[in-house]
């Protein structure tokens, strides 16, 4: 099992949301967060004044996968995130060692 953690813009979130649902994905938890990477932010015009924002608003999606569907996951959030532009975000896979639904009692897969 893995867990696919995607840093996007927050206009994406729908379409992000959509297309993993048309792969199977039953689950999805949702994060709202700031960052920044190589745009490093940027400069804005406040009353006069101008001022730095280092940090962007990003959306942080956290999505738990069997092994088999992982690369329909990461290929249906680029596919639906994608700009072209800097800052269109990243995506980390990381093992998942075990998942348990709190509910049932189920383990591993089926608690997916």
């Amino acid at each position: 099992m893995k867990l696919v953690t995607a840093i996007i813009k927050p206009f994406k979130l729908d379409d992000a949301r959509e297309a993993l649902a048309e792969v199977g994905v039953q689950g999805i938890t949702v994060t709202e967060v700031k960052g920044f990477g190589r745009q490093k932010g940027h400069t804005e015009l406040y009353r006069g004044a101008e001022y730095v924002v280092d940090f962007l608003p990003k959306v942080k999606l956290e999505v738990a996968v069997a092994d088999d569907r992982l690369e329909a996951v990461i290929e249906a959030v680029i596919k639906a995130t994608q700009t072209g532009k800097i800052g269109d975000g990243k995506i980390f896979v990381f093992d998942l060692e075990q998942v348990i639904r709190i509910r049932t009692g189920e383990t591993g897969v089926d608690a997916l």
